[in-house]
């Protein structure tokens, strides 16, 4: 399985250079994702009484002509309404005519129990609200509970955001060509669409590489060999060593649930660097994680200088005051090689968004750490309001514009978490799950990407592998889940990913 997400625009060019470089004309591409359609609808559906085939004027509608047509031949009852007519000339004219039955209008559909709808009217491509006859098509196929079959994307479903625009289909399954497209996994799109199949119609990995596209679905398979095994010679600070920032003695939950995590995530040594008051609290609760003492900038200096740690941890539990935020800006400001990378979340995050230009312009320093930020929706638009207001950008677009301007690799949190780096790529997670929103889940997301760079996993990679860890770990949990658990939880899939290797 691939794991590219083409947009509807580099879709549209793979087509294009698919066409281009033959054997197959465009009307061979629809037949074969028309029949794709078909099949799907006979496997899932078997006891259909009657097919509704909605098309629109544009290739979505010319695969539905091709799925009425084959379903048909099949023995099928199949009706079909068109919402327009096609351009003369195109595919989906040529679709259309070879469909030997009565095309009724969009007006006159009405589904009824037992009947199986296949949405083919607008696909992944559709820029404008849903409005008039589609509108009240989709009503009509919501009163009545009949399943559907969305061809390329429920229609009403941005391809490119998730987007609803208008209002959309809520398709049992959804047949798509070639690759996903990011409307599939983005929310609230992606809980409209059911299972997606994804059908090959003979366009090849050769044009899909010549789109240019940098988004991935979140996948063990492509960045399973960058994950970290330990050497037969291994020893702790070999493994890496990750600092986590703790809070003061009402606060120090938060660093601990990192540590821990960071420890189960491989990481050959954890330090807790507490304040003097909190030592004690720390102490009851920690046994394999070290602990110190830091209560001033000249107290991590020494931790730095005599443990140099590769990661460090920083935020969950600090509190949001400023003075938390100018400390992170002081430690950038002196990294200077004395650790290598800062992985800052939660309160880390909020403090620095009352002095986010001194944070980015210390983030783009030419000796800064490498930076890693795990926002959640609140937090990224806290340190990025522009972005985060922008209507015109989907999620991954958001991601990817906070990324070149911290200079950061971006986790930016939810039930469709997105991962962009400042190169431009990204990569939208598929495995989430509700059970990981509870209290302090999000500092062992924390632990885990620290402890992934501490062993020398790239950045963007390592917040992939660690997203996808954290929900597969949530998971395999299932229900009474909190995040006490998560690091334990992580032992069975951390197991069953160093024997993929």
């Amino acid at each position: 399985m691939a794991f590219e997400l083409l947009t509807p625009v580099e879709m549209a060019e793979a087509d294009r250079l698919a066409i281009a470089a033959g054997p197959a004309a465009g009307i061979d591409l629809m037949r074969r994702a028309g029949g794709a359609v078909a099949d799907c609808v006979m496997s899932r559906f078997p006891a259909a009484t009657v097919v509704h085939v909605l098309c629109g004027p544009g290739n979505n509608g010319g695969d539905g002509y091709v799925a009425a047509r084959v379903l048909s031949k099949r023995g099928l009852s199949v009706r079909l309404y068109a919402a327009g007519t096609p351009r003369t000339g195109g595919d989906a004219a040529l679709a259309a005519a070879e469909w030997p039955g009565a095309v009724e209008p969009l007006a006159a559909f009405q589904p009824a129990a037992g009947a199986v709808i296949v949405d083919a009217l607008f696909g992944a491509g559709l820029t404008r609200p849903l409005a008039g006859e589609t509108m009240a098509a989709i009503e009509r196929t919501r009163a009545c509970g009949a399943p559907v079959v969305a061809v390329d994307l429920p229609s009403g479903v941005s391809g490119d955001s998730g987007a609803i625009l208008g209002g959309a289909f809520a398709a049992a399954v959804t047949v798509t060509f070639a690759r996903k497209k990011p409307g599939h996994l983005l929310q609230p799109g992606r809980a409209l669409c059911g299972e997606v199949v994804v059908a090959d119609i003979g366009i090849s990995a050769d044009a899909i590489a010549a789109t240019g596209a940098r988004c991935l679905q979140n996948d063990p398979v492509w960045w399973l060999a960058l994950f970290p095994s330990p050497a037969n010679d291994a020893h702790k600070y070999s493994r890496g060593h990750v600092g986590v920032f703790s809070g003061c003695i009402a606060a120090t939950g938060a660093a601990r649930l990192s540590a821990m995590a960071a420890a189960r995530a491989g990481a050959g040594a954890v330090t807790v660097l507490s304040p003097a008051a909190a030592l004690a609290a720390n102490a009851a609760h920690l046994t394999s994680i070290i602990l110190r003492r830091n209560d001033t900038f000249e107290d991590t200096l020494g931790f730095l200088a005599a443990r140099k740690p590769e990661v460090l941890v920083y935020g969950p539990g600090l509190g949001p005051e400023p003075e938390v935020g100018r400390f992170a800006i002081d430690l950038m400001s002196n990294a200077d090689g004395r650790f290598g990378a800062l992985v800052i979340d939660a309160d880390g995050i909020t403090s620095l968004a009352q002095q986010r230009q001194l944070f980015f312009d210390a983030a783009g320093r030419v000796r800064a750490p490498t930076l890693v930020l795990t926002p959640h929706h609140g937090e990224f638009g806290r340190l990025f309001p522009d972005i985060a207001a922008d209507a015109a950008l989907s999620k991954v677009e958001r991601a990817r514009a906070a990324a070149t301007r911290a200079n950061a690799t971006v986790i930016y949190k939810g039930p469709d978490t997105v991962i962009a780096s400042p190169d431009g790529r990204a990569a939208i997670n598929a495995n989430g799950t509700p059970l990981l929103a509870t209290a302090g889940s999000g500092d062992v997301l924390t632990g885990i990407v620290a402890a992934l760079i501490a062993q020398a996993m790239p950045p963007f990679e390592a917040a992939c592998a660690a997203v996808w860890l954290h929900a597969e770990a949530a998971q395999r949990f299932g229900p009474g889940l909190i995040a006490e658990d998560l690091p334990f939880a992580l032992r069975a899939v951390l197991s069953e990913l160093v024997s993929r290797q």
